[in-house]
């Protein structure tokens, strides 16, 4: 199965258990490997024949703003569900960090979902 990765999405959501946390947004950096078949788009060179990652991250951007979760395992498996919503993704790795969750510690999950 081939990949496209994108790297690096900041999004600022409001994400935690404690009152401090849930009262503005913090930065959290998301990671994701979407899992599809390449070969046709690799040979049509058609935006058509592939995944616009362009219109996926717009969607992620906008209910990472919408969401209240508390738990990063939350917002990693609600973005991998609308990442598999996209009919041409087989699977998908989503890795969701929160830099300074614990004092000096960076912390990070990633869940692998599939159709």
């Amino acid at each position: 199965m081939d990949q496209i990765n994108i790297r690096q999405l900041k999004l600022n959501v409001v994400i935690g258990i404690y009152p401090r946390e849930r009262e503005t947004p913090q930065a959290v950096i998301v990671d994701l490997a979407l899992h599809a078949e390449l070969h046709v788009a690799g040979r049509s060179d058609k935006l058509a024949d592939t995944v616009d990652y362009a219109k996926l991250v717009k969607r992620v951007r906008k209910a990472a703003a919408e969401s209240r979760f508390q738990l990063l395992e939350a917002l990693a498996e609600h973005i991998a569900s609308l990442c598999l919503g996209e009919p041409r993704i087989a699977a998908v790795d989503v890795t969701v960090a929160k830099p300074g969750a614990l004092p000096g510690i960076g912390v990070a999950v990633t869940v692998h979902r599939t159709r």
